[in-house]
């Protein structure tokens, strides 16, 4: 078989069995090298995505933030975060996504002093 004569349907067939995309993503995207504020079902989290798989993702540069202080503040103007406990400088920090409530861009440097 020549892969260059692949149809659609096989090619996606293929991708199916290899665990790749078949067309419709279970998850949006989270761009490696974005910056993120991450909710989980129970913490905060801010840091630069490293990896992305369908279960985990990584993040370096993280911090727990503990409190948030008035959340639209905090997502406003990140000197508004009220107790920061940041990850060790080089350390990975590794996120179940089944239990990410929600996450967006943080458009701020991250925090890396402990407050």
């Amino acid at each position: 078989m020549n892969i260059e004569d692949l149809t659609i349907k096989q090619a996606r067939e293929l991708a199916a069995l290899l665990g790749g995309p078949t067309g419709g993503s279970k998850r949006l995207p989270m761009p490696v090298g974005t910056k993120v504020f991450i909710i989980t079902i129970t913490r905060f989290y801010t840091g630069r995505v490293t990896a992305v798989a369908e279960e985990e993702v990584e993040l370096e540069e993280a911090a727990w933030i503990a409190d948030t202080g008035r959340f639209k503040d905090a997502l406003e103007a990140a000197d508004k975060l009220r107790e920061i406990e940041p990850y060790p400088d080089g350390r990975k920090v590794v996120v179940n996504r089944g239990l990410i409530a929600d996450w967006s861009v943080w458009p701020f440097e991250l925090p890396r002093s402990q407050k």
